[in-house]
């Protein structure tokens, strides 16, 4: 089955952003941005589907075209005249050629892939079948970052190989590596595969992959999270400093379920395994819950810890190398067989009556300001920062920090107040739900206007019918983690919170830091937060229901663009960098997963970003978005709010006087030179009110001018056409509203 992205997408274009649409065959479960580009500058995606997981390679540079097959016969000889020898059976050399392994060499043309459109090529597409469907995606919390640069806590493997891990429907969990540099159209095309459908299935090796099964499992994982081991032996693997398989990278595996009431497992994985085989590996932890878990993140900085979510309760934070006993006696390797709970983070309560107690439902949290707080998205829309180790921007390192050496022994503390907290933009029904109007019942006698804003609102209010219900809201944050200039410290991190639904509400900080230190001035009454040349504020992407086309929003991961730096995104560089110019716009794409198909949106191709557009040139002429592929439907600047027509056929001060003939004489027209006799003086006078109908044979038969075809604006054409029929439908209703009713008395 192909599961790939077609080539050639389709495009919408709005007045914000323009949206690239790729249909897939299968339905998509999750969407990963692997955080490592390939050695020729490619991006590489990676989706579950139904029938396993699909990598793609996009942009950088392309693959040289497949080379033809030789042919044997190529000094002309026929065929039928070759001779058969027959060898004996204890010489087999063409055998032993033929169990030869493949070995892969792509070849790259010289410059990178350049496309009249700023959407990047699809370079390569490669399908793992893993039998089921693959329900989860998990990469390392790294940065993303080049393959020379990617050797992340020691790691020199994540150079030229992707690491992740998958769970699959059914109950599965598998960790991966196969080489970053994609695939030849060589080695997609060998016979071996053609001869054999299930020879290019993981774990078979014919992509140089390898596949290690994690056991233990029972039933689907729910979430799933990677990160790498402490390179650091601990004391308790005195024992294990003689095996010569400690220095190969490992990597630490953690994955929930709805097992008994909850389970949370880990599992320590080397990733040295040779390709084309599966190994096994047995988890070292195992936690059992009162209740399931919502999802699980790694911390960047702090390898060793777990943000684990509980929708319904808090966020906490698990860390599997701190023993939950003093003398843990029970543990054979380098790690406790139980560990810590070091805190807990609530959110706030939901409104409502005075009897009722219940906390907003965490929809989602991830770790921003490189593991040192938390960014939090609840169910009614609110966001909220926890400051658990001195990330804030304002205080520049001297805050409170939870996790230092002086609190090493940190266990069961708790946090219930925001840092900072704010609201999505359009989330309004969903802030106080018990107070919103429900859709009128069928029979109940109740009209509800279906506009635009009221259809949004109606379908908020169906969904979210009271604060028992804000459960079943769903939606997620993802963080993108911008590579920073070499001796320059971290570098800069993007998110995007979103809400899914029909009408998905999806918004994005360009720069969390920038972001934080601005709400935290503007709680003070500081300083303006506009500014700033990248704005410092959260921004909403509108009109996704183009890309979408009907389908869910089940997804949003950001792709950072290729050449932007930490200090470009920042707004730190000079004018005189070469990059200053990309300091204006997002430094991410978004992409847009739905249920069968992914949306790739970008900022508009008008030259004008989505930054500078909000601050000040909606004032400006919007003559530039006229040659949008789709109709843009938004009043005119530079227009009046209502227009006159004069529909009537009579002249100005004038009582029924009839109007010149428009088509009276064709040589003043100069249209088409006839080759008929004159016979307009033998006409008979037409009648004043149908002066088309004796000229619709001639408008037909006037053939088409390209030129002004060419010239002709039908946006505007059309626009026109709608203003007339909003004029007609006022004065239809003017007309309605000056009705008078009489009434007469009986004398």
């Amino acid at each position: 089955m192909q599961t790939a992205p077609q080539t050639a997408p389709r495009t919408r274009r709005t007045a914000q952003n323009t949206q690239h649409t790729y249909p897939i065959s299968s339905r998509v479960h999750d969407v990963k941005t692997y955080p490592v580009r390939s050695p020729q500058g490619a991006t590489v995606l990676l989706y579950g589907h139904e029938n396993g997981v699909t990598i793609v390679w996009r942009g950088g540079k392309r693959l040289k075209p497949l080379k033809p097959a030789a042919k044997d016969n190529s000094n002309g000889a026929n065929n039928d005249d070759a001779v058969m020898i027959i060898d004996s059976d204890e010489e087999q050399p063409a055998s032993t050629s033929a169990s030869a392994p493949f070995v892969d060499k792509p070849e790259f043309e010289d410059s990178p892939s350049s496309s009249t459109s700023a959407l990047p090529e699809v370079i390569q597409t490669l399908e793992l079948s893993l039998g089921c469907a693959a329900k989860h995606l998990a990469v390392l919390p790294m940065p993303h970052t080049t393959s020379e640069d990617a050797a992340w806590n020691g790691a020199d493997i994540l150079q030229n190989r992707i690491v992740f891990a998958v769970a699959c429907a059914n109950g599965d969990i598998f960790v991966i590596t196969l080489p970053l540099t994609p695939p030849s159209h060589e080695s997609k095309a060998r016979p071996e595969l053609r001869q054999n459908l299930l020879a290019g299935d993981a774990g078979k090796g014919a992509w140089g992959e390898t596949v290690s099964l994690l056991g233990g499992q029972n039933r689907l994982g729910e979430g799933i999270a990677i990160s790498l081991a402490k390179p650091t032996l601990s004391s308790r693997s005195r024992s294990s400093e003689r095996n010569p398989t400690q220095s190969i990278t490992r990597a630490i595996v953690a994955a929930h379920s709805r097992e008994a009431s909850g389970t949370l497992r880990f599992w320590d994985v080397p990733l040295g395994a040779k390709p084309g085989a599966v190994s096994r590996v047995e988890p070292f932890q195992t936690e059992y819950l009162p209740s399931p878990l919502t999802s699980i993140s790694f911390n960047p900085t702090h390898i060793t810890q777990l943000l684990a979510v509980t929708s319904s309760q808090a966020a906490r934070i698990y860390d599997y190398s701190v023993p939950s006993l003093p003398l843990d006696e029970t543990s054979e390797g380098p790690f406790p067989s139980q560990g810590s709970w070091l805190l807990s983070l609530y959110p706030p309560f939901a409104r409502g009556s005075s009897m009722v107690t219940t906390r907003k439902p965490i929809v989602a949290a991830q770790w921003i300001s490189h593991g040192h707080a938390v960014l939090a998205l609840l169910a009614d829309g609110q966001w909220g920062i926890w400051d658990i180790d001195g990330g804030s921007p304002s205080s520049n390192g001297t805050g409170a920090r939870l996790f230092s050496k002086a609190n090493t022994a940190l266990r069961g503390s708790a946090i219930t107040s925001f840092s900072i907290s704010g609201q999505l933009e359009g989330t309004s029904p969903l802030r106080n739900p018990a107070m919103q109007k429900s859709p009128a019942a069928p029979g109940s006698g109740e009209f509800v206007p279906m506009t635009p804003h009221t259809r949004r609102d109606a379908v908020a209010t169906s969904i979210i019918g009271g604060s028992d219900k804000l459960s079943a809201v769903r939606g997620g944050i993802d963080i993108t983690r911008h590579a920073a200039p070499r001796g320059s410290g971290p570098g800069d991190e993007s998110v995007i919170l979103w809400l899914g639904g029909a009408d998905p509400i999806v918004c994005v900080v360009p720069v969390i830091s920038r972001f934080w230190e601005s709400q935290i001035r503007r709680a003070s009454g500081g300083a303006n937060i506009f500014g700033n040349s990248q704005p410092a504020r959260m921004i909403r992407l509108t009109d996704l229901g183009a890309g979408l086309l009907g389908e869910r929003c089940t997804g949003a991961v950001g792709i950072p663009k290729p050449g932007r730096t930490s200090a470009v995104i920042n707004g730190s560089s000079t004018p005189s960098d070469n990059d200053a110019s990309a300091s204006d716009g997002l430094a991410i794409e978004v992409l847009l997963q739905g249920e069968t198909r992914l949306v790739f949106v970008q900022e508009s191709e008008d030259g004008t970003t989505v930054t500078s557009r909000l601050f000040g040139s909606r004032k400006k002429p919007r003559a530039e978005l006229r040659d949008a592929r789709a109709i843009l439907a938004y009043p005119r600047p530079q227009e009046p709010g209502s227009v006159k027509f004069n529909l009537s056929i009579s002249q100005r001060g004038a009582l029924l006087r009839p109007r010149a003939p428009a088509f009276d004489s064709i040589e003043e027209m100069d249209i088409m030179p006839s080759t008929e006799a004159d016979n307009t003086a033998s006409n008979p006078p037409r009648s004043t009110g149908l002066l088309f109908a004796n000229d619709l044979n001639f408008a037909a038969d006037v053939p088409d001018d390209e030129a002004q075809a060419e010239n002709r604006d039908v946006d505007q054409e059309i626009m026109d056409i709608m203003e007339i029929d909003r004029e007609l439908e006022e004065m239809e209703a003017h007309r309605e509203r000056g009705t008078k009713r009489v009434f007469f008395e009986e004398g």
